[in-house]
């Protein structure tokens, strides 16, 4: 099922992004980088240094009671847009464990474009242009 975006609770922007709370003891992964960061206060100081960061929600899923995915788009603040895929694992309403893989938008490459299409990719849709972005 589809949610609708939810406005921040204060706490961090992952809370924003996921649309539910995070567990004290939140576990967050970043396997691009091989990281894990423990403990929400810690991911709210990490988040702390990107005082630049926008972002916007295109579309949060609700797999399952304990299931989240979340498609979600965010500009570090030199104009260059990264393309998330956040899933939370939740226990009680609020997020335990989350996993984050994320990239930056790239060009077909010449050899592929005879046999692929163009995604529609609205400036306003699920994947959003860097004038759709805000800070949270």
């Amino acid at each position: 099922m589809n949610e609708p975006t939810a406005e921040s609770n204060g706490r961090t922007r992952l809370a924003y992004i996921l649309g539910v709370p995070l567990a004290d003891d939140v576990e967050r992964q970043w396997p691009q980088m091989g990281e894990v960061v423990r403990t929400s206060r810690l991911v709210g100081e990490v988040e702390g240094n990107f005082p630049g960061l926008t972002l916007a929600v295109g579309r949060r899923l609700r797999l399952s009671e304990d299931v989240i995915v979340v498609e979600w788009t965010c500009d570090y603040g030199d104009g260059r847009l990264y393309r998330n895929v956040s899933i939370a694992e939740l226990r009680d309403g609020e997020a335990v464990r989350v996993t984050d893989y994320w990239g930056e938008p790239t060009t077909t490459p010449k050899w592929r474009r005879p046999l692929t299409d163009r995604l529609d990719m609205p400036a306003d849709g699920i994947w959003p242009d860097g004038q759709h972005l805000g800070h949270h």
